[in-house]
């Protein structure tokens, strides 16, 4: 055999390795709720300092069980791939505990909706954002969304011109990383323009002096309503 070449049991051994120590595996079971977490969050869940931290979170990258996402001056690191997730689950059920909960700590009215940059935040947008993906609307394109013909198709019936947002110079959709519910919203021109269309709807309404949005409850149940696939 090929030295360069590890073999299954001594990569499935390096891997234990990497879930054995405690501090790393709270780190990694505290991520079995889909949400990001920063170097900072990680290190206290784990009960260790910043420079142990780091060193840990580079173990576990290097052995492909975490990713790590840069978005403005933070940097949040998740589970590399759902199949971790489902190997960690695995392995809570034979040791019989369960994972650590997220508990955000945003305020209520902005961790619900409010404005990033252009475009929508808080539990609603990361909401829309999965209805979206599960209804086949936005498709993978590397880094990046696409449009289906089914997603064209609806947003051209809600009014948004989607040619003229292709055009633009920034990111025509992309996912970004919402910081109080530590998963996706949707970002980017067609993003901006979603919410456009929400307050010309007056499905939301701004704050004043605030970035929250103010949604009824049927202000949301319309939003959401608007964006359902047939």
């Amino acid at each position: 055999m090929d030295d360069k070449v590890p073999s299954a049991d001594m990569g499935l051994a390096q891997l234990a390795g990497a879930i054995a120590e405690p501090a790393r595996a709270r780190m990694l079971c505290s991520l079995l709720d889909g949400h990001a977490r920063t170097a900072t969050e990680l290190a206290a869940l784990a009960e260790v300092g910043a420079s142990t931290a780091s060193a840990h979170l580079s173990r576990l990258r290097e052995d492909g069980l975490l990713s790590m996402l840069a978005q403005g001056k933070h940097r949040y690191y998740r589970l590399a791939s759902a199949e971790v997730g489902q190997a960690l689950e695995a392995l809570l059920v034979v040791a019989g505990v369960a994972a650590t909960p997220f508990t955000p700590t945003t305020p209520d009215r902005l961790r619900h909706a409010r404005t990033c940059y252009d475009h929508m935040a808080g539990s609603v947008a990361v909401t829309l954002h999965d209805q979206l993906r599960a209804q086949g609307w936005l498709l993978d394109d590397g880094d990046d969304y696409r449009l289906s013909e089914a997603g064209a198709a609806g947003m051209a019936a809600l009014g948004i011109d989607v040619p003229p947002l292709r055009r633009q110079r920034r990111r025509f959709a992309c996912a970004c990383l919402d910081w109080s519910e530590r998963r996706a919203h949707l970002g980017g021109a067609l993003e901006a323009a979603l919410l456009q269309l929400a307050l010309r709807q007056r499905w939301a309404e701004r704050e004043l002096d605030s970035r929250a949005l103010r949604l009824t409850p049927a202000g949301e149940q319309r939003l959401l309503a608007a964006f359902r696939g047939a």
